[in-house]
């Protein structure tokens, strides 16, 4: 939660854009980096020192890019593993959920010549594999599945002290969250950051509160929120309360997630705020805050990590969200989720680490193509799961069948008509594209062998129609009023 990732419009079915909770989590980021270079190297130094951390990756992957995933973790615990007294637990107004659950996942990449940054929210509730034969859930429980499984073999290996069963199933939870994230979206994580419930609450505090604004006045005895309408500070359990409701609001959790975006805009201003800077007192209760409630991985140089960050211009940074099939997808037994095809998911960001729109512009050559499907992998009806995908991107289909088997996966075209093919390579998950002189002008083959594993390929139902600019046709997205900055105070629901 401490880290929220926002959508500025509700989605639909289809690809949201959650640009304005991105670019908050970047401005929480920079407001660190601030702090650290405008108080004093040593003072931070003391901080590095201080912090909690774990050892949950393997630090910078040879490709010399970065990529840091945010979390913010809904724990009844400090940064060290010690349960929170029952008076802090009370002021947090939380009880023991029994779980440790990710209400917020940011993955951050920066591309080794730190010219720009791209962040990725990853919806809390997508419905992803998790690694070690934990099967298909949501992703926010991946963390708390580690964390009990490798809590019982400690146990059963004797280990007993409090304190050090919840710090070592609490690594054993991060790891297997950053395994889940690595296999949901290709990427290799380099750095990990954790903010819980005692930080964000004691940060409030320690600065003297957050402006923020409502559209109307709630009382809610779910969060404990009894907030009148307008303009005003909040800190502390409030300020806990303003961002966890979702009860009696009029969109639910997107209200909340907008909440939480709108809160984090005015923390980053109020952080580097002249009076928050320039206040040893504010920084020290900052400083304390974060050790004890922010765990980082082993070996991460965060003073160094601060001054790669400053060199980035504001215009450098993109914000996006991985690609959604259905924002309200009954699973079989984790209730409703969030569809996610990690084919898509990948391809997305790796079109985006590379500077390029997260969908490649539809080919004017497209319209005098025709594409043929034919089955060589052996799975039956695979043809025609393929052909539905292919319509729902209004992409052309002609003939539809089975072949002899085949091995591998490919797509065939007319000399000269290679832009065409690449596109619907691309919509089918990246399939290696091939010249045919044999082919009649126009033709496009698409051969299935028994190695593909792209869309449809798992019997789910087609992806649904989507306009050039990402947004769904079917059902249009409720809106969701103007993106909002660090640089106001938007009144929200």
């Amino acid at each position: 939660m401490p880290i929220p990732a926002v959508p500025s419009a509700v989605p639909g079915r289809g690809r949201g854009r959650w640009r304005a909770g991105a670019r908050t989590a970047i401005a929480f980021v920079s407001a660190v980096a601030f702090i650290a270079t405008g108080f004093a190297w040593v003072t931070f130094g003391r901080l590095q020192e201080g912090l909690s951390t774990s050892d949950v990756t393997s630090g910078a992957g040879p490709d010399g890019a970065i990529d840091v995933l945010l979390v913010g973790l809904d724990g009844r615990t400090d940064a060290q593993g010690n349960p929170l007294p029952e008076e802090v637990l009370r002021e947090l107004r939380t009880g023991d959920s029994g779980s440790s659950l990710t209400d917020t996942l940011i993955l951050l990449h920066i591309p080794e010549d730190r010219s720009r940054a791209v962040a990725y929210s990853l919806p809390r509730d997508s419905y992803v594999s998790i690694p070690d034969g934990f099967g298909r859930h949501k992703i926010n429980s991946a963390y708390g599945r580690g964390k009990a499984e490798a809590r019982k073999e400690l146990q059963a290996q004797g280990v007993t002290d409090p304190a050090e069963l919840e710090r070592r199933s609490n690594d054993a939870g991060r790891k297997l969250l950053v395994r889940t994230v690595e296999q949901l979206t290709g990427m290799s994580i380099d750095h990990y950051a954790e903010v819980n419930l005692l930080g964000f609450y004691q940060l409030t505090e320690a600065i003297g509160g957050v402006e923020v604004c409502l559209n109307a006045a709630v009382d809610d005895p779910y969060s404990g929120a009894r907030f009148p309408a307008g303009r005003q500070t909040i800190s502390g359990g409030d300020a806990l309360a303003f961002v966890r409701q979702r009860h009696g609001l009029p969109r639910s959790d997107f209200d909340r997630v907008q909440r939480q975006q709108a809160f984090m805009a005015s923390l980053a201003r109020q952080v580097l705020s002249a009076g928050t800077l320039a206040n040893p007192a504010k920084l020290a209760d900052m400083f304390d805050s974060v050790q004890q409630s922010v765990v980082i991985d082993q070996g991460w140089d965060l003073l160094a990590f601060a001054q790669q960050m400053q060199g980035l211009a504001g215009g450098n940074i993109t914000f996006d969200t991985i690609p959604v099939e259905d924002p309200e997808y009954d699973t079989p037994s984790d209730g409703q989720a969030v569809k996610v095809d990690p084919r898509k998911v990948q391809l997305t960001i790796q079109r985006l680490n590379a500077g390029l729109p997260a969908e490649p512009p539809r080919p004017k050559s497209l319209d005098t193509s025709i594409v043929d499907v034919l089955n060589g992998s052996g799975v039956s009806g695979l043809a025609s799961r393929v052909q539905d995908e292919l319509d729902s991107e209004e992409i052309p289909v002609g003939d539809i069948g089975n072949i002899a088997a085949a091995a591998a996966s490919r797509v065939l075209y007319t000399p000269g008509n290679d832009e065409a093919a690449r596109f619907v390579a691309e919509h089918l998950g990246g399939l290696p594209v091939q010249a045919d002189s044999k082919l009649h002008s126009g033709r496009i083959q698409v051969l299935l062998g028994a190695d593909y594993e792209g869309p449809g390929a798992q019997n789910l139902g087609p992806a649904p129609v989507q306009r050039l600019d990402g947004t769904a046709r079917q059902a249009p997205a409720t809106p969701g009023g103007d993106a909002i900055t660090a640089g106001g105070v938007p009144c929200v629901n």
